[in-house]
């Protein structure tokens, strides 16, 4: 089963229960889902200094 977090209601969902529009994911345990908005940016802080290194 996969994990879903919704960021408007910033509820983990078994599945994906809500509008494609307000949820991340699939996640493959509910853990990484409850941590969906840190893994999102800890992924962007990623491409940032990768393009912050792309330009020197």
């Amino acid at each position: 089963m996969a994990w879903w977090y919704n960021h408007r209601t910033g509820e983990v969902e078994e599945g994906p229960l809500s509008l494609g529009s307000d949820r991340d994911g699939p996640f493959e345990t509910r853990e990484d889902a409850a941590r969906a908005p840190q893994i999102a940016a800890e992924r962007a802080e990623a491409w940032r200094n990768e393009e912050d290194a792309d330009d020197d």
